[in-house]
């Protein structure tokens, strides 16, 4: 008898040894981590839902926790995405040029080409801002439309291409005002003269900026005259002064 209490009281101990190791373990170790499934779908829902804060932090996450996982390459793109659709352009721009370096053969590199294009574009605010990012989108748009031919999205390249060389002429003509208005009509008309000659595929621009070249080179014709008269003038009077 007294044997088989002894046999309990050890089967007791046991077994609260054992309970009292699964509450330590559930309350001192770390929680097991998410995986990269579901990590990724945790983001795409996040997408869904349009919390692109909380998707751009749940794709970075999986690209830095399981950087060789199968999901990892279309978290890197929608990583893109997600900037882009929060409208974090400068960030979403370097996100696909990322993408591109590092999977140059990737089935959707014309997206990605079409989209860092986009991305730049919308970086441009106004025309008497610089036009680096408008060059700049122009160059993934006809590299798009050159090495893509029958992308899908091609077409809107072109029409891209035209958008931003519209941007960049009026650009020029602003400058270009802006001397007219100073009055410094040597500068006003150079200009005039170089979108005129270099920006033909935007006509209505190149047309207004050459009929403004030969109002500004008459002025300037006209202003120079004055200043060779006004010198000549001086100097007679600088000589009768000294007489």
């Amino acid at each position: 008898m007294a044997k088989k209490l002894l046999r309990c009281l050890l089967l007791v101990l046991c077994l609260g040894a054992l309970s009292g190791c699964g509450i330590i373990d559930m309350f001192y170790l770390p929680p097991a981590e998410d995986t990269a499934q579901e990590i990724f779908e945790a983001a795409n829902d996040a997408m869904s839902e349009k919390n692109y804060v909380r998707a751009v932090e749940l794709y970075n996450k999986l690209r830095d926790t399981y950087p060789f996982s199968p999901y990892t390459i279309d978290a890197e793109l929608s990583l893109g995405d997600a900037y882009f659709l929060d409208e974090e352009y400068d960030l979403a721009a370097e996100t696909y040029k990322d993408f591109e370096a590092l999977h140059p053969r990737h089935e959707a590199i014309p997206y990605v080409l079409y989209q860092t294009g986009m991305s730049l574009m919308k970086q441009f605010r106004s025309i008497d801002r610089a036009t680096t990012e408008l060059q700049e989108a122009y160059d993934c748009f006809n590299r798009l439309q050159q090495t893509y031919p029958d992308s899908p999205y091609s077409k809107g390249a072109e029409e891209n291409m035209l958008n931003c060389r519209k941007l960049m002429a009026e650009h020029e003509l602003y400058i270009a005002d802006v001397f007219w208005h100073m009055g410094k009509y040597g500068p006003a008309w150079r200009r005039y003269e170089f979108i005129a000659e270099n920006f033909k595929d935007v006509p209505e621009v190149a047309e207004h900026a050459k009929e403004k070249s030969v109002a500004a080179y008459h002025n300037f014709r006209a202003e120079e005259a004055n200043q060779i008269r006004e010198k000549r003038q001086g100097s007679w009077k600088n000589w009768f002064t000294w007489l």
